[in-house]
């Protein structure tokens, strides 16, 4: 979207759509967002369930009218979170529901292929569930750029803590002693655990937080998940 002509150089057509997969809370809406915003363009979110809707001809009309605003209002980017809920495989569109589930899908992969090549409108989509996704919308020329967002390692979850934490009144915490108990943590729980030991604080009527509020914080999160 920044250097189209470069596409034009070369002979190629860019991306239409991409697909960000992996764990919740890794950043995926977070990743599009920064994305619409370092390429100045407009940014149109919605959750794939949305589309989904009871009366017979909706979901495909929102679609439609989605894909119209984004034209209007180019250069854009739809962002589609949890996109399996309208394009996983489905073995049986016998039912109702079912049935308008499967139009509302055909008319997305009908917007994606009826793009221009250098059109200024691309697609995100998001999923947890990448197993699940019909072979349909990752087929080259849809959504066929695929990026794994994975979990955080230590030294993201360093750099994490030290986001969520920097306006927070600290007294003595080690944040890398935090980043070694917290493997398997998202972005966003690594951000409920900062939130958790600001509460441990507050009900203690504190004004700064310590080391042990975090450790208190970390056991709790570790039980609910249990």
């Amino acid at each position: 979207m920044l250097k189209p002509e470069l596409f034009v150089a070369l002979g190629i057509d860019p991306p239409k759509g991409i697909l960000l997969h992996g764990p919740p809370g890794t950043g995926k809406t977070m990743l599009a967002k920064a994305v619409a915003t370092s390429a100045n363009c407009t940014f149109i979110e919605l959750v794939a369930s949305e589309l989904v809707q009871k009366f017979i001809g909706e979901g495909a009309k929102l679609v439609r009218d989605v894909f119209k605003l984004a034209r209007e209002k180019a250069p854009s980017i739809i962002f589609i979170d949890e996109i399996d809920a309208l394009a996983s495989e489905r073995m049986d569109i016998g039912t109702s529901g079912e049935r308008e589930v499967h139009r509302t899908f055909m008319q997305l992969l009908t917007e994606l292929d009826g793009f221009n090549n250098l059109d200024n409108v691309k697609v995100i989509a998001a999923t947890n569930r990448f197993d699940v996704l019909d072979a349909a919308i990752l087929r080259p020329g849809r959504l066929d750029r695929l990026i794994e967002i994975p979990l955080p390692d230590e030294k993201s979850r360093l750099e994490i803590l030290k986001i969520h934490s920097s306006r927070m009144t600290l007294d003595d915490v080690d944040l890398n002693s935090l980043m070694a108990k917290t493997e398997g943590y998202s972005g966003a729980d690594l951000k409920a655990v900062c939130t958790e030991a600001g509460y441990f604080a507050l009900r203690k009527e504190r004004t700064k937080i310590f080391h042990e509020d975090f450790l208190s914080a970390i056991t709790k999160l570790n039980s609910t998940y249990q």
